[in-house]
């Protein structure tokens, strides 16, 4: 088998870990990665704003907002203006949302962390290197991708549909 066929096996059993992973997590808890990561983010920071949700989970305001009236939708999220300025919008899970959260099964990525932490430095460089390079062979290096190991949730973002689909996930 030539290097190119070993390492498009290689890439493609990645995209399938991602998928069967994402599609573990939807069973399991009605949730999308991008959800997880939104309500994760929320219960960090009690009160956060829609633009910091974004901002910090790498996602674009208009795919937040979107996963926002999803999860609204499903009284896992609460929108509460301030009252003193009434442009200020805070964001708070409600108690079915924080129940959700403890039984909620880990998120790939933080799985990917802890054994990505566990390299030596040089083979964690040299894996960066190597896929950063890879993302540019592919013409992938403009694409708006989170930091979040779910492929439908970072192309939806990339080409910024998410606002248009009827869920997070694009059916594949």
């Amino acid at each position: 088998m030539e290097k190119h066929q070993e390492l498009l096996i290689a890439l493609r059993k990645v995209i399938r870990a991602i998928d069967l992973h994402s599609k573990h997590l939807s069973k399991t808890s009605g949730l999308t990665s991008p959800q997880l990561l939104i309500m994760l983010e929320i219960e960090k920071f009690s009160g956060v704003n829609s633009s910091q949700v974004a901002k910090s989970v790498n996602l674009s305001a208009a795919t937040v907002t979107n996963i926002l009236d999803r999860l609204e939708n499903k009284s896992l999220v609460l929108r509460i203006r301030n009252t003193q300025d009434k442009r200020k919008v805070g964001l708070y899970l409600t108690e079915k949302g924080k129940a959700l959260l403890l039984n909620a099964p880990q998120a790939l990525q933080e799985h990917f962390i802890e054994n990505f932490a566990n390299l030596a430095e040089w083979e964690q460089s040299q894996l960066l290197s190597s896929m950063e390079r890879l993302a540019d062979m592919m013409n992938a290096n403009e694409l708006d991708a989170a930091p979040l190991l779910e492929l439908n949730a970072m192309s939806a973002s990339s080409a910024n549909i998410a606002t248009k689909a009827n869920d997070d996930t694009p059916k594949t």
